[in-house]
């Protein structure tokens, strides 16, 4: 004696009950309810029409940058001042002191190379959070390349570079995030 099958989900692949039609009996599977697609991929995601809540972050850190970056600027410029009298005041003894003297200029030197990557970096993180509001992908990639950028130069002072090395790496990671490429790929009209 044959019992019936007891799988409520109908017979095992492969096997038909006698006397049945193939595919009778079985419910019709309902179409998605977003439509066909090109593809036949997931519908994507809609554009943000609103700045998203990491990329605005991004956007408020490099104006913080360059907030820090222009107190960088002002004791730089501070302290080439204090070089340049130091020298002025030595030259005026007339001693003979040609390695204090190196040793002036050499100072001199840095502080006016700092002074122009600090200007430099100002620069460049106040044109890139501008261009936030309708930047592309281009404005993305700049801002991925100055947060590279401002930690590696953050480490060469890093007791005081601390800061600036965890808001470049919070730039780079707020810009790299998901809603961050959905904003700088957006259509713009």
């Amino acid at each position: 004696m044959s019992y019936p099958n007891q799988n409520p989900y109908g017979p095992p692949q492969g096997q038909q009950p006698q006397g049945q039609q193939p595919g009778y009996g079985y419910p019709q599977q309902q179409p998605a309810p977003y439509g066909p697609y090109p593809g036949g991929g997931m519908p994507q995601m809609p554009y943000p029409t609103e700045m998203p809540g990491g990329v605005k972050a991004a956007r408020v850190m490099l104006f913080v940058l360059t907030g820090l970056n222009l107190i960088g600027l002002v004791i730089a410029v501070i302290g080439l001042s204090g070089i340049s009298k130091a020298s002025r005041n030595l030259s005026s003894y007339g001693a003979d002191t040609t390695d204090t003297s190196d040793a002036l200029s050499l100072g001199k030197g840095v502080l006016i190379a700092a002074i122009v990557l600090i200007v430099i970096f100002s620069v460049a993180a106040i044109t890139l959070g501008l261009q936030f509001a309708n930047g592309s992908s281009g404005v993305r990639i700049a801002t991925i390349v100055f947060g590279v950028a401002n930690t590696l130069a953050s480490f060469l002072l890093f007791p005081i570079g601390l800061i600036h090395t965890a808001l470049g790496i919070l730039v780079i990671v707020f810009v790299s995030k998901d809603d961050g490429n959905a904003w700088f790929s957006r259509p713009r009209y």
